[in-house]
Parts: C-alpha cells; structure tokens; sequence
C-alpha cells in the first residue's frame, strides 16, 4: 500500500522539562496520552514513558560527550511513522526550541510534507534558577538575560567579550567540559568576584548545586560529575541566591552569600 502525505498526521514535538514530571505541561500529558509511538530523547526524564501507556517507545538519545543517534535518522523515523498516520511524539528534555535542534526537525518534517506541533517545557535555565531561589533578572543588578550554548557547530567560540560587556545574567548550556576556559575568557571583561552558579540535574533527585564566583567557576566545575545536563549561570542577579551548594548526599549546605 502506498503512503501519500495525505494520510499524515502532524509530528508533536513535546518539550519534557528538565526532569520533574510535575512540570510537564497539561497539554503535553493529555498528547503522551494518545501518542502511538515515542521518540525519547536521553535527557528526558524515561519515567514519561508511564504517560504513554498505548506507545511504542524508540530510545534516540543524544547527549554531549557521548555516542548519539543520527540526527538525520531521528528525521527519518518521524517521517516514517507520521506518513503512516500514526500518533508520533517526539520527546526532548528541557525546552526544544532551545538549542534542542527542533529548527532542523522542523524544517526536515516541512519539507516531507509533515506537519508540526510544538509543545513548550520549561527549559534548564529556569529550573536552575528556581532550584537557587534567584530571579534570572533582577532591576538592581541587571536588565535581561542572555542563553548561550558553550558549544558551537563549527567548533568556534562565542564572543565572551560582546557577552560580558552585554550586561545580562548569561545562562551557559553545555558549559561544565568548558567551564574553566570559558571562565577565563570572561574573566577578560568582569571581575573575579563576579557572582556564578552551577546547577546539575536540576529537579531531579540527583540534582546539584553550587554557588561560587567567575574566578573559582572552573575549580567548582571540577568537582561536580560529568554525563549529566549541567547549567552555568554568570552575573550580579546570582548575587541574590540563598543556596550555595548541596553535598554529595544531597542535603541542602547553606552559606552567607555577598
């Protein structure tokens, strides 16, 4: 039998979080709930599987530093699946259209003749801030706030000269194998004393926290396990956080910040 784009169903792309399932989206639950087949992204919580009783469950994980799934075959089984007329949910932690490649997908199932449905996550950057009970944009300290992604596809760097002198919180993704060298080329254009956190795993019971300066970001980096999703934050609003860090069990270690 031939599949003709007219039997399509639109792909839902579904942003999970960063972890907590309390924080998915009422839309998101109710689309897992009728999803048919599952394309589940490594740095989704795999517990949202429970949501998805009537799916097939495809694991296409891609994580910095270690062995990923082809972009382009991700493409190609939601190509598949959709002309087919099935249900398909493509899960992404964090939010997707946050350095989550979600334009490429888009713009592949666009020209397939597949349509798109975008659910909204609550991205790293928030959960992070959350966790450390500090607002991203404070009117004392700062006037926005600036996401950036450590890692760029031609293996260049950002410019941390034009970052720093922005005036905005930055919010670094896949920072932590960098973070010293990053450190340093900021340190260029602020203080030593520049307020700084680190949040891994944000919401999720393995989750991480440390509070620190840019001139001892990298030492503090260091010190924390690589493999897991990791958020660096940089500028004066850290200066209002009341959690400096968590030890290794977890527990909350509190510290005067200033």
């Amino acid at each position: 039998m031939s599949v003709t784009p007219s039997c399509a169903r639109d792909v839902v792309l579904l942003s999970a979080g960063p972890g907590d399932l309390e924080l998915l989206t009422i839309k998101a639950v109710k689309a897992l709930a009728v999803a048919q087949v599952l394309l589940l992204d490594d740095l989704a919580n795999p517990d949202i599987v429970t949501l998805a009783p009537q799916a097939r469950v495809i694991r296409v994980g891609k994580r910095g530093g270690c062995r990923s799934t082809p972009q382009e075959f991700i493409c190609r089984l939601m190509r598949r699946y959709a002309l087919q007329g099935l249900r398909v949910v493509r899960v992404k932690g964090g939010d997707a259209l946050l350095f989550g490649r979600a334009g490429e997908e888009i713009g592949f199932l666009r020209r397939a003749g597949v349509g798109v449905q975008v659910i909204n996550g609550v991205s790293a950057a928030f959960a992070a801030a959350a966790s450390l009970e500090v607002s991203l944009t404070h009117r004392s300290h700062c006037h926005g706030i600036t996401f950036v992604t450590a890692h760029t596809h031609d293996h260049g760097e950002p410019n941390w000269g034009a970052l720093a002198a922005s005036g905005t919180t930055l919010g670094i993704y896949m920072g932590l194998r960098r973070a010293d060298a990053l450190a340093t080329a900021l340190l260029a254009h602020l203080p030593a004393s520049t307020p700084a956190a680190i949040v891994q795993a944000a919401t999720r019971p393995e989750q991480q926290r440390r509070l620190t300066t840019l001139g001892d970001l990298g030492n503090a980096a260091a010190a924390l396990l690589p493999g897991l999703p990791t958020l660096l934050l940089v500028g004066d609003a850290l200066s209002e956080a009341s959690v400096a860090c968590d030890d290794r069990f977890g527990a909350v270690l509190q510290q005067a910040v200033g």
